[in-house]
């Protein structure tokens, strides 16, 4: 008889009690306990199976499971290990997992933050009693406060593996598991500055400062640039999808998924193997992810997008949508089944996003949306590999993306819109110009003596196109932003979509020497009196603002973007 699969169940202790489906990784608990690093970082795509193995690790070492290695462990490669056995059960573990930490700004990050605190300590009530001779009245009104979600959460966990090491008498293990979360809901939601001060703070008294701390292991999908918020952690070891370390701990080998297949009776491998193969960890090719694996084994032998459609992708949607013309088609390459050449680096510069797609190729390799092969070392932490599309099963999900891109930029837009949506500066002032030619009179177009008036017949005719984006946007006009008012203003309605700030201006020779003058001086405009301030402040990045000047000379249209 098979096992029953459990779907989604990431708690080792229930899988094991109940003797799940699970294919053993055990064997990661000795090797990295013998790899003595002070503090581990391991990147891998999300639905790696992370959280399961950080929930092992929790199982194997904290003093909550003591006595009950044999049930949990009997079978699995580490309960071999006669030195291993004897660590089980024998650690004050904190176990904090950052994979729920969502929110649109910073100060609902911060308040969700606060509440996941006051949740792990509730587990730790026991110090405050009356009985704990070390807690002094300050302690306990400390630890009281973080339980009313209140208090100076950067240093709760520092303080709590204090109190734990006073306890037990000995130093505490810290399981971090997706780490990056917050980094990552940050950046999508325009407030990355704001949270990577306190991130900084945290990591800085949880692993840096730490004295208490015996071991510590987190994970997360990317590597965020040590700069940002691992600035003092010099001992941090990042295991990246580049490294060879682990790389048959998180994600399924061939073999074991073959294996799998026995077990239950499926036998299509060469379609399994197009639909779900294709990650690289290090130099190990044919790693599969867990998660399309159990689904299909569960669904008994069901193709679909399971990995792939588990998340909103909506990061990946943003940077293609908003990413520059040369992103694009590269990215059309990739669409079309080949691979390409790009620098990769190990580490991930949120800002950098929105600038360089060498960044965006990076994060995308990271989470495991293309697969790549090191070509050579350029410099520390930089390669040039050869990416292509991890598999079937994420060119479908591309394809699909592409898909609502064009049902949202193209039905009945006209032919400016689908340009600006896509930030063709050339086929926008083609349209205008086309327009401007065959039916704006000169009476419309005005000339110097009608110089207002031009500006506001161009005005009204832009406006009156973007009427058909009225449910992406909110589309505002001629209102107070900054030290000014701006003439159109598109607030996305949807946070993939980008912002959009355009300024008219018609040409004035007394001022200006060509239209191109008057381009700038629009755009200067914007700059000046910072019509970007009432975006900024709905939290939306400033990456995420395109600025538009349009300037004009009778019939004659030239737009440019800063």
């Amino acid at each position: 008889m098979t096992r029953a699969i459990a779907v989604g169940e990431q708690d080792f202790v229930k899988i094991r009690e109940n003797d799940y489906f699970y294919i053993d990784k055990s064997g990661f608990i000795a090797d990295w306990w013998r790899g003595a690093d002070n503090t581990t970082a391991v990147m891998r795509p999300r639905r790696f199976g992370k959280t399961l193995n950080m929930s092992m690790m929790r199982a194997f070492f904290s003093v909550e499971y003591q006595g009950r290695g044999t049930e949990l462990f009997g079978g699995l490669k580490v309960w071999q290990d006669e030195e291993m056995r004897r660590l089980q059960g024998t650690y004050p573990v904190i176990f904090v997992s950052f994979a729920g930490q969502k929110a649109d700004n910073y100060a609902d990050m911060m308040q969700s933050m606060r509440m996941l605190i006051a949740d792990i300590f509730k587990d730790y009530d026991f110090l405050i009693k009356d009985d704990v001779d070390f807690m002094d009245d300050s302690d306990r009104e400390f630890y009281r406060k973080i339980r009313w979600e209140e208090g100076n959460i950067a240093v709760a966990l520092h303080k709590l593996s204090k109190w734990l090491r006073q306890y037990y008498g000995k130093k505490v293990i810290i399981l971090l598991d997706e780490y990056d979360t917050p980094m990552h809901e940050a950046f999508a939601g325009g407030y990355w500055a704001e949270l990577s001060g306190f991130m900084r703070q945290f990591f800085n008294a949880t692993f840096k400062t730490n004295e208490n701390l015996e071991r510590a292991l987190m994970t997360g999908i990317t590597r965020v640039a040590k700069e940002s918020i691992f600035s003092d952690l010099n001992h941090l070891v990042i295991i990246t999808v580049q490294s060879d370390d682990y790389a048959d701990a998180f994600g399924f080998t061939e073999q074991e998924v073959f294996a799998a297949m026995d077990e239950y009776g499926l036998a299509d491998k060469a379609i399994v193997k197009q639909w779900y193969d294709g990650f690289t960890i290090g130099s190990h090719h044919d790693i599969y992810n867990p998660w399309s694996i159990i689904n299909y084994l569960d669904r008994k032998g069901r193709l679909e997008c399971y990995w792939a459609n588990s998340s909103g992708n909506g990061l990946v949607s943003q940077l293609l949508q908003s990413g520059s013309a040369e992103l694009k088609k590269q990215f059309e390459v990739l669409l079309q089944g080949n691979s390409l050449e790009a620098e990769i680096e190990d580490q991930v510069v949120f800002a950098d996003l929105n600038d360089s797609i060498s960044s965006v190729w990076s994060l995308f390799l990271a989470s495991g949306y293309l697969t790549g092969e090191k070509i050579k070392l350029l410099e520390e932490g930089h390669f040039l590999c050869r990416l292509r599309i991890t598999n079937r099963e994420t060119r479908i999900m591309f394809e699909s993306l592409v898909s609502r891109w064009f049902r949202h930029s193209e039905g009945d837009y006209n032919g400016f819109i689908r340009a600006m949506l896509e930030d063709d500066i050339d086929a926008m002032e083609d349209y205008i110009n086309g327009v401007a030619l065959s039916i704006f009179s000169s009476f419309d177009t005005g000339g110097s003596s009608r110089r207002q008036g031009t500006e506001k017949f161009y005005h009204g005719f832009v406006l009156g196109m973007m009427v058909d984006l009225k449910e992406r946007y909110v589309i505002t006009s001629n209102r107070e932003s900054g030290y000014g008012r701006y003439d159109v203003m598109l607030e996305p309605k949807n946070k993939a979509d980008n912002a959009v700030i355009i300024e008219f201006k018609v040409f004035n020779s007394r001022r200006e020497k060509s239209l191109e003058e008057t381009v700038q001086s629009a755009l200067q405009q914007i700059e000046e009196k910072q019509y970007a301030a009432a975006l900024e402040a709905k939290g939306i990045a400033p990456a995420r603002i395109r600025k538009y000047g349009f300037a004009f000379e009778g019939k004659n249209v030239l737009i440019g973007s800063c």
